[in-house]
């Protein structure tokens, strides 16, 4: 089995303003090409727990390992090197810059890994939003274009580092259900075509019910 994440006894405690154990010994796997939803009500630890496997937070205990490597204990500067080139993220809010073109905004993270020439850059951001069926938008400001439109802009820019693994966090939940319709096809258009690996917090049943694997968490745990 291609595994593309997977966790050992991770847990976390907020320590402020009292001791508070949030996430208690996490173990789960994804494979390369899986698409897996993760659900639970608000405040069993959803988010908490995709931002420690995005290594945006690193202040846990337990192991975590992206595509067979131990990313835990790696430091500020590396993390943020593995997230840039292995980790696409799609948020609830699209946190696109307003006064920068589509296109321009897809490119930033490409730019920011530095590995490819402006050019390259702009090829690759322009296949991308082509993926999408958002091409024609390449060149207006990201302020001019729709809710379900920026969304589409902020998976493209999600994969424009070739990413082994998509995670979101409640991609859907800022939309009307034409367009959480749209987002859940790309995505499962991203699993089955290309090998991609997604990892979607949501509280949309419907949206979780057609993906491949549900995980459930409760009071910290998961339960299923």
């Amino acid at each position: 089995m291609n595994l593309v994440l997977e966790t050992n006894n991770i847990n976390k405690y907020f320590k402020k303003p009292v001791l508070f154990h949030v996430l208690k010994d996490i173990n789960f796997k994804v494979s390369k090409g899986e698409f897996v939803s993760i659900m639970g009500k608000s405040g069993c630890g959803k988010s908490t727990l995709l931002y420690i496997l995005s290594t945006m937070d690193n202040d846990y205990t337990g192991k975590l390992f992206l595509n067979n490597q131990l990313v835990t204990g790696n430091s500020r500067q590396e993390l943020s090197a593995i997230r840039n080139k292995h980790i696409g993220f799609v948020f609830q809010f699209h946190y696109l810059l307003s006064e920068f073109s589509v296109l321009e905004n897809v490119m930033l993270p490409a730019k920011k890994l530095g590995r490819k020439t402006f050019k390259e850059i702009e090829f690759d951001a322009l296949q991308k939003l082509k993926m999408l069926h958002i091409d024609h938008l390449a060149k207006k400001r990201a302020s001019r274009i729709s809710g379900g439109e920026k969304q589409r802009v902020a998976i493209a820019r999600a994969l424009i580092n070739n990413p082994s693994i998509i995670m979101g966090d409640e991609p859907t939940g800022n939309l009307d259900s034409h367009n959480s319709e749209n987002v859940f096809n790309v995505f499962k258009e991203l699993s089955v075509e290309q090998g991609l690996s997604l990892l979607v917090v949501t509280h949309d049943d419907d949206f979780a019910s057609r993906s491949d694997r549900i995980i459930r968490m409760e009071d910290g745990k998961i339960i299923v």
